[in-house]
């Protein structure tokens, strides 16, 4: 290999790959917004206005602000662990109805488009409703008919109810959200993975499905965000979420303007906390992403 030689007889080395990025880096640091990468999210100051804000009407007024956010904590706890918990089953739920939207099975095809139609066809409210009211009945007429007594006499668990229902009606829409991720992933990359041996499940694990990963977040953490405030509908089916704990406190003291404002503040820092985590994840998952 040659090499270059310095005034003065020294030899210079080849600039390495991690010259090339390094003065690259320096070249990007003089164009202005290509350096937004080494910055904190400037939408981080919102987080931090609301949560001031919180703080402020605490010190300000602890009665009743105070009482309220120690009325409503358990109700934040549920809140976080039933978006939390159903957002992992509706990830599996989206990935294998996805999945099922794009294979050439008939069938499953057939299963996985009722799926889909059904579930977007009703609202959320009605179908945690549903599960609430209504499969309790169900799974009892079923274990009176079979003669199972632990059907029979089965009593419905509110939180597990809620998990499920949201799921189900989640699900859907994240079925389609990984159909489309999947599909706009280019057909070579699936046929170039064949032609190196792997099968079908062995392309779509390695090759196709982390392409689409990266499609897809964007739409995936909003819907998160939507979930973590639609959690707030479950309250109608005796779960002592975070609404649910606010309307127990508001029906003692009868002080709406209060509860409602520090229950609306609290889904607020939640949801804009949440935001920015997502957009630093999406920004990490991003090829080429200084981040």
């Amino acid at each position: 290999m040659s090499q270059t030689r310095r005034p003065g007889g020294s030899t210079a080395r080849p600039p390495t790959p991690d010259d090339e990025a390094a003065r690259t880096r320096a070249q990007l640091s003089h164009v202005d917004g290509a350096a937004l990468g080494y910055r904190l999210d400037p939408w981080w100051w919102l987080v931090a206005a609301v949560a001031g804000l919180i703080i402020f009407l605490i010190v300000w007024r602890a009665d009743p602000y105070l009482d309220i956010l120690v009325f409503v904590r358990d109700g934040v706890v549920v809140t976080i662990v039933l978006t939390l918990a159903s957002f992992v089953l509706i990830i599996v739920l989206g990935l294998l109805g996805g999945l099922g939207r794009i294979s050439k099975n008939r069938i499953i095809y057939f299963i996985s488009s009722l799926y889909v139609e059904i579930v977007r066809g009703i609202p959320l409210l009605v179908q945690l409703m549903w599960w609430y009211f209504a499969a309790p009945v169900v799974i009892q007429a079923i274990g009176v008919a079979t003669g199972v007594a632990s059907l029979a006499q089965y009593r419905a668990n509110a939180i597990v109810l809620a998990i499920i229902g949201l799921v189900i009606c989640y699900g859907a829409y994240m079925t389609e959200i990984f159909r489309a991720g999947i599909q706009s992933i280019h057909r070579g990359q699936m046929e170039a993975a064949r032609s190196l041996g792997m099968t079908y499940l062995q392309a779509m694990r390695h090759v196709v499905l982390p392409q689409a990963m990266r499609v897809v977040l964007p739409p995936v953490s909003n819907e998160f965000i939507m979930l973590m405030k639609d959690t707030s509908l479950v309250s109608v089916v005796a779960v002592a979420d975070l609404t649910r704990r606010g309307r127990e406190f508001m029906a003692v003291h009868f002080n709406p303007i209060e509860v409602w404002t520090m229950v609306a503040l609290l889904y607020l820092v939640m949801t804009l906390f949440s935001a920015r985590l997502l957009a630093w994840l999406e920004k990490r998952r991003t090829p080429g992403s200084t981040t």
